[in-house]
């Protein structure tokens, strides 16, 4: 979950703007109200986990309208106004395939400072906003990304147009043209997001009317148009994929300038199919909710008043609370209105991508009215469920394999290609999932064996005493699909073949496997993780369904081990295939 750090000297100046000022003492025990848990408060900052669900808390003067919200000090509805402006942008059919959505919007007149400290605070807080929005609504700029420009630095109209990679511009922080393919392959910024291009011949570029390039989303902007201290207008734009990513980024971003004092500006789109649209919109959306629903979730009665209050704090209002006269006759779900029950209408900000559904506008009045304010009582709501028989199979795999004294781990799904193929010495059971953007050598790709995070986690734990038992049943991904694969790891002295073959003999017993359905026979030399002879498969009715053994040296001394290890590695889908469940 993205974290926020807020500056004091920062929000100090955003509350003066805004004619309200909070002191961090008062932040401390507000924020947790909000659902905003506070990490850290010292004479410097405040830093404030932001829930996934409320990318609208992403900035500094977003966060401080909310607390002027929740606190009462404002009125429930935040308007923007959005004027005309003479900015419009041509989008090419040729991005129809390329990145075809693309939205943008003037804001004119922000006050980033009086002085060049204040007006550095304010760029950097803009570009940790920017990013911030990049991962989480835009999904690491794959579903939109957003550029920030200087407009007195451009000459609008602009155009929208896709060109080859041998085009070449200034980036960003960067002296010298490049064309795109050197920047996909050398430029920081190009090298990071590289992956986002990957099988196009085409790359989308955004122009000025003097052919100077705006941006090369979602990647980087040209160094032309680069936001300085001087920067009081901006131009913004936001391309990519997903329609709703894309408006909740340009009004964020919108939002946050205007409450520096910025106009905001529409700005008009020919887009590749022939349409035209005007954004931003900050027309707000109105969602019917039934009081059922309100009564059915906090289980108390609250009244019209109370329900407006709550809604008020959250950044919405109530239009009006009416007897429903066309409905549903009866309630097939819970957010059905039915003829004669009572509903509410709410206004929502439109910026609230969150709210998708009635349940969202109970859980904004739950925290509104106060979440300590709500009755102690157990839920009314029953819910029959029952268990996926994969469930039950996983269930009786752990039972078995605790009760033969093997303690259970969980570790990462990430691996990489020697420690899943060539220290093991085990073949690829199907094409392999790599990671395209790594962060780290050791997670390349998603593992197809179990076994090699266990060897990795004995390890690391090689310093404390022995015996050491584990096992995880856990996902692996084999061609693209999860499957599911179970692996015990022993290192101990005294215990090899003989061990091992009883811990299987005693699983295979637990699941209800008939001893005639069973056979092993010896794993080929060299192929696998076993010493030579003592490595066997075992199958049910002629399926391999996994294999065991003693490690061989060579497999322990390149996980750094140095005690004998016996272990094993099972198909529990396969296991679930072969032997029947005997409770069904």
């Amino acid at each position: 979950m993205p974290t926020i750090s807020l500056s004091h000297s920062v929000m100090e100046r955003i509350q003066k703007l805004n004619g309200a000022y909070h002191e961090s003492k008062i932040l401390q025990d507000l924020l947790p109200q909000m659902g905003c848990p506070v990490e850290l408060n010292d004479d410097e900052k405040i830093e404030i986990e932001v829930f996934p669900d409320r990318p609208d808390l992403l900035s500094h003067e977003t966060m401080a309208m909310a607390v002027r919200l929740f606190q009462g000090l404002e009125s429930g509805e935040r308007e923007v106004g959005v004027s005309s402006s003479d900015v419009f942008i041509d989008s090419h059919s040729s991005l129809n395939n390329i990145r075809p959505i693309i939205l943008g919007a003037v804001v004119r007149g922000v006050d980033t400072g009086k002085n060049s400290s204040e007006r550095g605070s304010f760029i950097q807080s803009l570009m940790d906003h920017q990013e911030k929005l990049h991962l989480t609504l835009g999904r690491k700029r794959s579903l939109s990304s957003i550029g920030v420009h200087d407009l007195s630095k451009l000459s609008p109209p602009f155009r929208y147009e896709s060109v080859s990679g041998d085009y070449s511009f200034v980036p960003l922080a960067s002296e010298k043209e490049m064309s795109i393919f050197e920047i996909l392959s050398e430029h920081p910024k190009g090298v990071e997001y590289s992956a986002l291009m990957d099988g196009m011949d085409s790359f989308p570029i955004i122009f000025d009317s003097n052919d100077e390039v705006i941006s090369f989303p979602p990647i980087i902007n040209g160094n032309r148009t680069t936001v300085g201290e001087d920067t009081t207008d901006f131009f913004i734009d936001v391309t990519g994929f997903d329609e709703r990513a894309c408006e909740t980024c340009l009004l964020l971003i919108c939002l946050s300038l205007s409450e520096l004092g910025g106009d905001v500006e529409s700005v008009e789109i020919s887009s590749w199919d022939g349409q035209t649209i005007i954004t931003p919109n900050f027309d707000n959306k109105i969602y019917p909710v039934p009081n059922a629903l309100i009564e059915k979730i906090l289980g108390l009665r609250l009244s019209d008043e109370d329900i407006g209050t709550s809604i008020s704090r959250m950044g919405g209002r109530l239009l009006e609370s009416r007897t429903v006269t066309d409905g549903f006759e009866r309630a097939e779900r819970w957010s059905d209105c039915v003829v004669g029950e009572r509903e509410h209408i709410f206004s929502m900000p439109r910026w609230r991508s969150d709210i998708m559904h009635p349940i969202d506008i109970v859980e904004d009045i739950a925290i509104g009215y106060g979440y300590g304010n709500l009755p102690e009582i157990l839920s009314s709501v029953h819910i029959d469920s029952s268990p996926l028989p994969s469930s039950n199979l996983h269930r009786r795999v752990r039972m078995s394999l605790r009760s033969v004294g093997l303690q259970e781990t969980q570790s990462l799904t990430l691996s990489n290609e020697r420690a899943q193929f060539e220290k093991t010495r085990w073949p690829h059971l199907s094409d392999v999932t790599m990671i395209s953007n790594p962060i780290t050598i050791d997670h390349t790709l998603l593992r197809q064996y179990i076994l090699p995070s266990l060897m990795g986690l004995l390890s690391s734990n090689r310093h404390h005493e022995l015996p050491q038992r584990v096992y995880e049943l856990g996902e692996v991904v084999h061609g693209g699909e999860n499957k599911s694969r179970a692996s015990w790891a022993c290192a101990e002295v005294g215990a090899g073949f003989s061990t091992a073959k009883g811990i299987v003999q005693s699983l295979l017993r637990d699941l209800g496997a008939n001893s005639s359905m069973i056979s092993f026979e010896p794993t080929e030399n060299g192929n696998g993780p076993w010493i030579d002879g003592r490595g066997a498969r075992v199958l049910i009715e002629g399926m391999v369904i996994g294999e065991f053994g003693e490690v061989s040296p060579e497999v322990i001394h390149s996980f750094g081990l140095r005690s004998p290890v016996h272990a094993g590695e099972f198909d529990i889908d396969m296991i679930g295939k072969t032997i029947p469940d005997p409770v069904h």
